[in-house]
């Protein structure tokens, strides 16, 4: 989509808002911007004018007296992890279409809803699977086209459908891809987008009648108001989602949701609560190397990935014992967890910070720098710099 050049004050606001928040999000200079838009060219064989007009480009696109065309639209949504929208600054249009003629096309969307059958359901589960997959290994920045292209047909198929054996399978698929569309969101510092897909992926998880889905997108969109600085409400939330999930929760999310209170208490600074979720989250988990949910595809947890954890909380109330399930944790870290592997070594270099021990915490800063930096992880680099400016 071609974005046109905005003229008025307004619309200079809107891309100067727009494109300096996402970048300055990151935390990157316009000249850092500049060495990215190069870089990203040079791995994909395109063609970007010259580093002095990139310099002009950037600077005219912030303060909006250049419009972004559609080349440099893509490139900056890939390495600013943003939608169209957000990189202007620009609210959705409403829908538009004939008043009068209109009914021919809504019977026809309708019709072609009825006609999404299981085995179409099962298509939207795989591709959720594989955007999920390269998530969770190369990060969730180049991934903002294709997951919003996603959540687009699932919402307009979910739209469209009429009786409740159509709608329910989609609403199911649906409430797992917003909860996963909310994650990466929230890892690329979109937080209102992030936002708005928890609540998304909850209204979806009612409409399908799955509470074990509302319970899990309740709980993580809990961690948005955690990083907004809100933890003693991100409790109450996050308490809620296993009051929503009930009896019909399994063991495995069960575990997961103490385990997601016992980090939110800590950085609430409710220490026994959080250790108290801790062994309630052991006494859940079930036995065995076996990691996923069969229930619940997005939740992996098992004995490693609970240490892990453990150790995060630990890590932050300040208790010796995180330096030990950490360790652990790392040793035991499944490769393909990328981006995860960042939050471990922020989870250690606190834990060393705690016992005063600087030299083995700048190592481990210094290398979930790296990973951040290859994942385009702004949610672990702002944890990186807190964490920089305590050494």
């Amino acid at each position: 989509m071609l974005l046109l050049r905005l003229n008025t004050p307004c619309g200079a606001a809107q891309v100067m808002n727009g494109l300096r928040t996402a970048r300055t999000a990151r935390e990157w200079s316009q000249e850092r911007l500049v060495r990215e838009i190069e870089r990203h060219a040079r791995q994909h064989l395109l063609s970007v004018a010259s580093t002095a007009s990139l310099r002009v480009y950037v600077s005219e696109w912030e303060n909006g007296r250049r419009a972004i065309s559609t080349r440099y639209a893509s490139i900056l949504r890939v390495l600013l992890g943003v939608t169209d929208d957000e990189l202007t600054g620009k609210p959705e249009a409403p829908p538009t279409g004939s008043a009068v003629d209109g009914y021919d096309e809504l019977m026809g969307r309708i019709d072609a809803a009825r006609n999404v059958s299981q085995t179409m359901v099962k298509t939207f589960m795989d591709q959720t699977e594989l955007l999920r997959t390269i998530d969770r290994q190369l990060g969730a920045a180049s991934l903002v086209d294709q997951m919003t292209a996603h959540l687009s047909t699932l919402e307009d198929a979910l739209t469209f459908a009429v009786l409740p054996e159509t709608r329910r399978p989609v609403a199911l698929a649906l409430a797992g891809a917003a909860t996963l569309a909310a994650w990466q969101a929230l890892d690329v510092g979109a937080v209102e987008r992030a936002w708005r897909h928890y609540e998304l992926g909850k209204r979806a998880a009612q409409e399908a009648d799955e509470p074990m889905y509302l319970a899990h997108a309740t709980a993580e969109q809990a961690y948005v108001l955690c990083d907004a600085g809100r933890a003693p409400m991100a409790v109450e939330l996050v308490r809620d989602a296993q009051r929503l999930g009930g009896t019909a929760m399994s063991p495995r999310l069960r575990a997961w949701l103490y385990a997601a209170e016992a980090e939110i208490c800590a950085r609430a600074g409710l220490q026994e609560e959080c250790r108290r979720a801790l062994d309630n989250a052991m006494k859940c988990l079930p036995s065995g190397e076996e990691a996923r949910d069969p229930d619940m595809l997005s939740i992996f947890l098992n004995g490693g990935h609970l240490a892990r954890w453990r150790g995060n909380a630990l890590a932050l109330i300040g208790d010796e014992e995180a330096v030990g399930s950490l360790y652990t944790a790392l040793e035991a870290t499944d490769p393909t967890f990328i981006r995860a592997s960042a939050g471990l070594r922020c989870d250690l270099a606190q834990a060393h910070v705690a016992r005063g021990e600087y030299d083995q915490a700048h190592e481990h800063l210094r290398q979930a720098r790296l990973v951040a930096n290859r994942t385009g992880s702004v949610r672990h680099r702002r944890r990186i710099e807190q964490l920089t400016q305590r050494l």
